[in-house]
């Protein structure tokens, strides 16, 4: 039976993923920073602030070997929604990149092997259109710190792709789209159930040849 771990799976896209791997027969595993009485249908739910090395250790001991077909890293934050560049500070700058870029590195470094011994040997990342600098234009809003921790972990990850690849570990990074979540707003374009069916979608059909990838949820891909 496949395995998956996805961060941030108690609530929004994450718990919709799960979900849908559940019913695809898939182990699920989830973590939250508050596990007891989280409402997703999972065979686990494990918890994770990470944020924490500490708590990522945790994690990978409670796991230990476990082969894990599919990890994927949805956990993030958007502290700056609003905000102009007057409005920020060295501590929400700071808590939005060790969120949304360091700790998913961390964590597909911790659980590397454990990809690696699986039968499909991958791993997704969360990300965002709006980390992509060519569609910046000139409207956009300001985002700080959100934009610049999303182009910070696409980098990232187009590095650790080309470290993992021998190891036949294949990456896409995903824009879930604008989605009606406690993020993404109650206007937003799509709701949960067809950002997460696009995206699983994408992660079904990934291969050696699209590793690396800067998806679209519907398919479509996006320049750096």
């Amino acid at each position: 039976m496949s395995t998956i771990l996805i961060t941030g799976g108690t609530r929004g896209i994450g718990r919709e993923l799960a979900n849908q791997y559940k019913n695809d027969g898939w182990t699920v595993l989830v973590t939250g920073r508050n596990p007891d009485g989280a409402d997703v249908n999972a065979d686990r739910v494990l918890a994770l602030d990470v944020a924490s090395q500490s708590s990522i250790d945790a994690l990978k001991a409670e796991l230990g070997d476990m082969p894990i077909d599919l990890l994927w890293n949805n956990a993030g934050v958007y502290l700056d929604k609003g905000l102009s560049l007057s409005e920020m500070t060295f501590e929400n700058w700071g808590e939005t990149f060790l969120i949304n870029s360091v700790a998913p590195m961390l964590i597909a470094s911790a659980f590397a092997s454990n990809v690696a011994a699986s039968e499909h040997r991958k791993m997704a990342f969360t990300t965002s259109r709006m980390g992509s600098i060519d569609e910046l234009g000139e409207a956009a809003d300001n985002a700080y710190a959100y934009r610049s921790s999303k182009t910070a972990l696409n980098m990232a990850v187009s590095i650790f792709t080309n470290r993992v690849r021998p190891q036949g570990i294949r990456t896409a990074m995903l824009h879930p789209g604008w989605v009606r979540t406690d993020m993404g707003g109650p206007t937003a374009a799509i709701d949960v159930l067809e950002s997460a069916t696009g995206m699983k979608a994408v992660m079904d059909g990934l291969d050696d040849a699209t590793s690396g990838t800067f998806f679209n949820y519907d398919g479509g891909t996006f320049n750096w």
